[in-house]
This record gives C-alpha cells, sequence and structure tokens, in this order.
C-alpha cells in the first residue's frame, strides 16, 4: 500500500448541493426554494418572534408595573462600603464614624454609605456610627459594651 493508493470508504463521502446551476443539476431556477412565498425569499423568510401575521407574543402580553413603552427600569439598589469589625479595632477613639474610617483609609468614597458587618471582633467598648450595621456586628458591639448610632442617608 502506497500513499497515492489511499482513499476514503465507498460512500463515506458525498458531493454538495450546487444549487442554482441550471436546470440539469436538480436545484436549478428556484434553487429548491418552491415558488413565491416569503421563504422563497433571501433572508430566511421571516423575522424573529415573527407569527404568520397573527399578532406576535410579545405584544399580546400585558407590561409590567412600571414599563413604559417597552423600556423597564429597575429601582436602583443601595449601594454601601462594607466594613468589618475586625478593621474597626485599630482605630482609636471613643467614636468611629464614617469621618475616622475615611481618615484611616478604609473608606474612599466620600459621602457614601456605610455598612459595619460582623466578620471579627471589636475588644474595647465603643460607639459606632453608621448608615446601616448587620444584625451580628450589633450584638457584637453591645456585647462589648459600646453602643450602635444609626446616621441618616
Amino acid at each position: 500500500m502506497r500513499l497515492n493508493e489511499l482513499s476514503p470508504a465507498p460512500g463515506s463521502k458525498k458531493a454538495r448541493k450546487r444549487v442554482g446551476r441550471g436546470t440539469g443539476s436538480g436545484h436549478g431556477k428556484t434553487s429548491g426554494k418552491g415558488h413565491k412565498g416569503a421563504k422563497s425569499r433571501s433572508g430566511n423568510g421571516t423575522r424573529m418572534g415573527y407569527e404568520g401575521g397573527q399578532m406576535p407574543l410579545q405584544r399580546r402580553l400585558p407590561r409590567l408595573k412600571g414599563e413604559a413603552r417597552g423600556r423597564h427600569t429597575p429601582a436602583r439598589p443601595t449601594v454601601y462600603s462594607p466594613i468589618n469589625l475586625g478593621q474597626l479595632d485599630g482605630i482609636s477613639g471613643d467614636t468611629i464614624g464614617p469621618e475616622e474610617l475615611r481618615g484611616a483609609g478604609l473608606m474612599r468614597k466620600k459621602g457614601g454609605l456605610l455598612k459595619i458587618l460582623g466578620d471579627g471582633e471589636i475588644g474595647r467598648s465603643v460607639t459606632v456610627r453608621a448608615h446601616a450595621f448587620s444584625r451580628t456586628a450589633k450584638e457584637k458591639i453591645e456585647a462589648a459594651g459600646g453602643s450602635t448610632e444609626i446616621l441618616e442617608r
């Protein structure tokens, strides 16, 4: 057996359909698409969601509440700067608030909202001022003899 004698198995290779190449090919004139109609024309016949003239699904269903002319504008979430209790231990002073945290480099955004989270421990009695507290953070601060103060947004 030589390289020039190699050939694929009989019947494994099939010639591709050459459409629009004359009547003798069997796929001439209309190229196997039949006569007239949307599917005989270029562009695959229909757009996405087209139901043959029937009212499409996206127009049959009612709009969502708060939706105007097909656009839905969801409410923006409240974004907090999260600070863990373990990070507060390194800050000196009896009261810790957004100003003290910004001075220590823990909070970047000026005028941003602050939320204290309960990861870590606080070993001293302090008054913590923030816009929000997690339940565990509040419990740990009060257990250490401190107090929490919620700031207005």
